[in-house]
């Protein structure tokens, strides 16, 4: 049976304060139950309290050893591309090479304007930073193609490009993945939707003499019962509602029960081409839930 992993989302600071705990014990206490790794997102100015992903993942990195880090995902387009390779170098430093670069272009329009980036530009300048970042990072002399006059950099100390998970489940993010990441990276989408996705990304990635990227999905878990614990409608009627998709289609996405029931909705998803599975706590105590995430793994693996 192959393998299959299971990576959380750090607690943000609401979850924090609210369980007491911090990036650095949240971090070791994934890293004690045997999860594959930690992630955190990459916000900007999005009306809510949110830490720097960079900053965040370093922190993480700095109170474990052996544990993934991850980033769900870094945006590299609303930041001058030698900057994004800068931090993508400091944190494959700081880390021992655990990085795994989740990469997206999205956000609204806000973030963008925020940055100083025009907003119809940040499909072109992903592109650019997934083309550039290989080479920055090794230390090459490196022209920079959005900046006035093309300036050479070489970056120093070099590092290890880290895996590129393409986020977002679009046709532009599967034909980007194809082309130039190691992995697709779609959330919150059924498993039939990641079946025909990855048809269509191994075909892709055959026209452009690739190999087949991985595939990984992000979702949404509140398990076990009790207190504090939202249903499986609850859940999905929040992702219905942010992401304008009817509840029928979104039901199954919640990981909801008992550890053996969502072991067996990861195996959907194992059966339809994915690898790796990002989950983000909807609800409970956060330390108990990923010690049920842990449960959900051992079962996976048995």
């Amino acid at each position: 049976m192959e393998s299959f992993e299971i990576g959380v989302i750090l607690p943000g600071i609401t979850v924090q304060r609210r369980d007491g705990i911090d990036l650095r014990e949240a971090a070791r206490h994934a890293e004690d139950a045997g999860l594959d790794g930690v992630w955190h997102g990459d916000h900007l100015a999005v009306g809510g309290p949110t830490l720097d992903a960079p900053i965040a993942l370093a922190t993480a990195a700095a109170a474990t050893t052996r544990i993934k880090i991850g980033t769900s995902v870094f945006i590299p387009a609303i930041r001058p591309v030698v900057w994004a390779a800068k931090q993508i170098a400091t944190l494959q430093y700081v880390s021992g090479n655990r990085l795994v670069l989740g990469v997206g272009s999205g956000g609204g329009p806000g973030q963008w304007a925020a940055a100083g980036v025009p907003y119809g530009e940040r499909g072109s300048r992903t592109d650019t930073a997934l083309k550039l970042l290989p080479r920055l990072l090794a230390g090459e002399e490196t022209h920079l193609r959005d900046e006035p006059g093309e300036p050479a950099v070489r970056l120093a100390p070099s590092a290890a490009m880290p895996p590129v998970w393409v986020g977002n489940a679009s046709n532009a993010a599967i034909r980007r993945a194809a082309r130039l990441g190691d992995g697709w990276f779609p959330s919150l989408i059924p498993p039939g939707e990641v079946a025909e996705g990855g048809a269509r990304l191994a075909e892709l990635a055959a026209e452009h003499a690739r190999p087949t990227p991985a595939i990984a999905i992000g979702g949404a878990a509140a398990l076990g019962t009790g207190q504090g614990i939202p249903s499986r409608e609850e859940i999905a009627s929040g992702i219905s509602g942010a992401y304008g998709r009817s509840l029928e289609e979104v039901m199954e996405i919640p990981l909801t029960g008992h550890p053996k029931e969502a072991a067996e909705r990861l195996t959907a998803y194992r059966d339809a081409g994915a690898r790796h599975a990002i989950i983000g706590i909807s609800g409970g105590d956060w330390r108990a839930q990923v010690d049920l995430l842990a449960e959900v793994r051992d079962l996976l693996h048995s």
